[in-house]
């Protein structure tokens, strides 16, 4: 009974442990192309999905004020951008004397230069109590700014970077994270009554679990 509760208090992890246990099984599952459709529906609509539910949940001041926090915001892009990339450096300087293969350690960096996922870094805060307003707009603006940092930050530390799709991928961040935030925001003011409101909120959640740990396993 105990286990029952625990499990049903960590329903996230629990969610995130049973969708990697079933890509393990069936992966062709999840794969671009495959039955589920990941390039649209984990993509698109799930990270649509959870921003929505978040701007539903949300009050516009809420979202207002966490803007002016200015301190938190310059310390959490330096951290995500600047020091964790170059912590990553260090270490992997140390794990080049290894026999590690060099393409891993390569790539090991690379990841450490991406900004934040942005579906993981809100449904995280929010699991666990914590700014989920100061983390829609951190995660959201780091990924506008990971556009120009990210292939920086590849030639700084691997002497090499690529050319972006600066165009395509801010429309799809505007298109999956602004857009929906802004009409979550907009269907909080013509909701019907409150406890219309709560029941979706609670369909949504539960629809949060699958796609966010679907949008981890794929990336």
């Amino acid at each position: 009974m105990r286990l029952l509760e625990r499990a049903r208090k960590e329903w996230f992890m629990v969610g995130i442990v049973v969708a990697i246990g079933a890509a393990k099984l069936e992966p062709s599952v999840g794969v671009n192309g495959g039955p589920l459709k990941p390039e649209i529906t984990v993509s698109y609509i799930a990270v649509a999905t959870i921003f929505f539910n978040s701007g539903l949940s949300l009050k516009t001041e809420e979202l207002t004020s966490a803007l002016v926090h200015l301190k938190l915001h310059l310390f959490i892009q330096i951290f995500t951008l600047a020091f964790f990339p170059a912590t990553i450096w260090l270490f992997l300087q140390l794990l080049s004397v290894t026999s590690i293969n060099e393409w891993l350690l390569k790539g090991l960096q690379t990841v450490g230069c991406m900004p934040p996922p942005v579906s993981s870094a809100v449904i995280l805060t929010k699991a666990v109590g914590g700014n989920e307003a100061a983390a829609i707009f951190n995660s959201a603006f780091g990924s506008f700014l990971g556009i120009v940092v990210t292939p920086l930050l590849l030639l700084l530390f691997l002497g090499s970077s690529s050319s972006v799709p600066f165009t395509s991928i801010f429309s799809q961040l505007f298109m999956t994270v602004v857009v929906p935030l802004i009409i979550g925001q907009l269907a909080g003011y013509i909701r019907i009554c409150e406890q219309t409101r709560a029941g979706f909120e609670n369909l949504l959640q539960q629809q949060e679990l699958f796609y966010s740990a679907s949008y981890d396993i794929v990336r």
